[in-house]
């Protein structure tokens, strides 16, 4: 019986507010409170509430043969719970039908397993913490930032524990195989699920344009093209942003009577049913040990690093800010780390792309600034003034050595839990 795995990304970073070069605040200042605090707001009212309510709809009118799963990270975890607690509320009772698993990511939506695997456990871990603490889970599969993968990245994330990984079904990866299969991360026991990136981008993308040859796309429809999969699959996956649903995809384009009348459809063929990915993983054998070649994300046509980091901008400011890890965390001040975690957000660089001024909409849709040059530009006055208040406290510490000062004494268990991979 073939199955369909629908994995939702939901993520907010914290976006840094305009900062010139004579510019000087208090750190805390860095980020834009009232934009994130706008923005998680309106896409609550948009996306979040509506969806998840449907999502509640539709897993009772089916008995909880409906099942979906979720990566929120720890960025729109903590804005959820300042500035939207009612969406956490909704997520929570989501959780509570036992039909929707929560993935394992890294908790600030960060590049870091690129950059610094002590980060990156780090990261996880807190993320894992999270996921415990809101909805009682503890991830057993993972995803990395944009489903950014290579071998090395899933053989990092199962000697974490994980014993799933989630990634992108590249064609130049899979070759002549099928993403519809179960696989295994190169030289590991841990399974990997590829994205069916034709299938998601139909709901993700082209949903409501007008000018694709398969407009309007209906349930029916849909359903029918999952179902051709029939004897060539054993899941079909489909993985997207969760803003797909309303923010994305306006509500006045019909995505949400879609999704109404999706699940049905799809379980009107008596083969077919919806699990989630540890469900797929446990019902599922791996078809093979499959190899990436090269590192892969989900994002643009290339699927490959380049939104994040294809000029000579991203580079530099990426490079810059890793370099800080070391200095950061020998101040034992939890709220610099947090600064600096926060620094390391995905986005930033995302917003530093070159490519949106010839094909790359998706980019400057998503970006606060004018151009990738005034990101740019402003994310590197935030990290010269973050320096200087790191330097601050280097000078203070090498001053003060052996003092209980709260910089510069002895860790707490908290800093060191923190601090630790």
């Amino acid at each position: 019986m073939p199955s369909v795995c629908f994995y939702f990304q939901v993520h907010q970073p914290f976006r840094v507010a305009r900062f010139t070069h004579f510019d000087s605040v208090i750190w805390t200042d860095y980020f834009d409170v009232q934009k994130n605090a706008s923005i998680c707001r309106k896409v609550a009212q948009k996306c979040y509430l509506p969806t998840n309510a449907k999502l509640l709809e539709l897993i009772q009118r089916h008995d909880g043969a409906f099942r979906v799963s979720f990566s929120i990270t720890g960025t729109a975890l903590e804005q959820f719970e300042a500035y939207a607690p009612e969406v956490l509320d909704s997520f929570v009772r989501l959780a509570q039908t036992g039909c929707v698993e929560f993935i394992g990511e890294t908790y600030y939506h960060s590049l870091a397993a690129l950059y610094s695997e002590d980060e990156f456990r780090a990261q996880v871990k807190l993320h894992t913490k999270a996921i415990q603490k809101y909805f009682g889970q503890t991830p057993r599969v993972f995803r990395n930032t944009e489903l950014i993968y290579n071998d090395r990245i899933g053989q990092l994330a199962r000697e974490i524990g994980f014993e799933a990984i989630i990634a992108e079904g590249v064609d130049d990866v899979l070759d002549w195989r099928s993403p519809n299969f179960v696989y295994t991360v190169h030289n590991s026991d841990a399974k990997l699920l590829l994205k069916n990136y034709k299938l998601s981008d139909d709901i993700a993308f082209r949903f409501s344009n007008r000018g694709w040859e398969e407009f309007p796309l209906t349930a029916d429809k849909f359903s029918g093209w999952v179902h051709r999969v029939s004897g060539n699959g054993d899941v079909v996956n489909l993985f997207m942003d969760y803003e797909t649903f309303g923010e994305h995809q306006w509500a006045s384009t019909g995505i949400f009577e879609f999704l109404d009348y999706l699940p049905g459809e799809i379980m009107k063929h008596p083969d077919w049913n919806f699990a989630t990915p540890f469900e797929v993983v446990s019902r599922y054998s791996a078809r093979a040990d499959l190899h990436f070649h090269r590192l892969t994300s989900w994002a643009d046509l290339e699927r490959d690093l380049t939104a994040w980091r294809g000029n000579t901008m991203q580079e530099k400011a990426l490079a810059e800010v890793y370099s800080l890890e070391k200095q950061v965390k020998s101040l034992n001040d939890l709220r610099l780390l947090a600064v600096w975690r926060k620094l390391l957000t995905s986005d930033h660089f995302y917003y530093m792309c070159t490519k949106w001024f010839a094909d790359g909409d998706v980019h400057a849709y998503f970006s606060p600034f004018e151009s990738p040059y005034d990101a740019f530009v402003n994310y590197m006055n935030v990290l010269k003034d973050f320096k200087r208040e790191l330097d601050k406290g280097s000078s203070a510490l090498s001053k003060d050595k052996g003092s209980h000062s709260k910089k510069s004494g002895p860790r707490s268990s908290e800093t060191t839990e923190l601090l630790s991979a």
